[in-house]
């Protein structure tokens, strides 16, 4: 990770770049941006207008007038629009450091370990038009694994687990650099559309970005805390039978078939991973067992269904929603 550094000077600032939220840090102040990475625009594509951007649009969610466009500059894990991505990130560095300053600043920005030479193009592509000078990118499960406090470094293996909302990684890290990865392109945010795909399609009932987040939350909290299945739900939305708005009560232990199928996916990924690797990285991970970081690391329930699949102690982080940004704070000092 320290190769980053030579020849373009020290990087200013750290930008985690999320599907879900972004945060940008600096050195010496920690985080000091961290907002959930939306841009609202009025008009067409071609020619629109931005007229909000980040915490401000949360709430607009599947609330705005046909006038109005909601876009997240990100979509699993990787950049997909690059002209919103320029205006948040212009917005987030405004926000968190200022823009008085007689040269560009210098940033790293966190990245999915797959992705593509097209998708770190267009990346750096939005970087540099939202003003920033020299831009390097770092492997999120890297930059997770430095935030985490794992031993990057030294010659026995670890493994992570980064959960992030886009994208769920694996990596198993050695001497400061990635032996082995793996990884889904859909993390939390994909359980959160196959809750409201399943009451769709189940139940003709529709709901929200926010609701379906809402129905996640609740479903886990029931299920983490061994609360009876039976427990019911209640989740307001539209019926495509009435059209009308409506609430409705569905018992947990309707729902956990859903939820079980995203987290058998990621226990899938893990182990493949795992079957991968040398013996010595295989016993290393054995006696160290896996590290999860990222917003999801907080369902509890896909830690548990790891350990059980693998038979591996697998730990949560601490601070591990912001592991990445912490570890490319970390980056930042080197």
């Amino acid at each position: 990770m320290r190769k980053f550094l030579i020849g373009s000077g020290k990087p200013d600032l750290a930008i985690d770049f999320g599907t879900a939220n972004t945060r940008v840090v600096v050195c010496n102040a920690g985080v000091l941006f961290d907002e959930p990475s939306l841009c609202c625009f009025a008009g067409e594509a071609s020619g629109s207008e931005l007229v909000a951007v980040g915490a401000s649009v949360k709430a607009m969610l599947n609330r705005t007038s046909g006038a109005l466009r909601i876009v997240r500059p990100l979509h699993r894990g990787v950049l997909s629009d690059i002209a919103a991505a320029r205006e948040f990130l212009v917005y987030a560095v405004r926000s968190s450091v200022g823009q008085r300053r007689l040269r560009p600043f210098r940033a790293i920005i966190g990245v999915p370990a797959d992705a593509t030479v097209a998708e770190r193009g267009a990346l750096l592509t939005a970087a540099n038009d939202a003003g920033l000078g020299s831009v390097e990118l770092v492997a999120e499960p890297l930059a997770a694994a430095l935030g985490a406090g794992l031993p990057l470094y030294r010659p026995e293996g670890s493994m992570i687990v980064e959960c992030g909302a886009g994208v769920t990684e694996a990596a198993v890290i050695s001497l400061g650099g990635m032996c082995a990865t793996a990884s889904i392109r859909g993390g939390g945010n994909a359980l959160d559309a196959a809750l409201s795909d399943y009451l769709h399609i189940r139940h003709k009932f529709l709901v929200g970005t926010n609701t379906a987040e809402r129905v996640k939350r609740d479903l886990v909290n029931i299920l983490e805390n061994e609360l009876s299945e039976q427990a019911e739900i209640v989740i307001k939305g539209r019926s495509l039978v009435s059209g009308l708005p409506e609430a409705v009560a569905i018992s947990a232990g309707e729902l956990i078939s859903v939820i079980d199928k995203q987290i058998a996916a990621v226990t899938r990924m893990v182990r493949n991973l795992l079957a991968q690797l040398p013996p010595e990285l295989s016993r290393d991970i054995h006696g160290s067992g896996i590290f999860l970081t990222g917003g999801s690391a907080a369902i509890g329930l896909v830690g548990k269904a790891i350990a059980n699949d693998t038979g591996l102690q697998v730990s949560v982080a601490n601070d591990h929603a912001n592991c990445v940004a912490l570890g490319l704070q970390k980056a930042l000092a080197f």
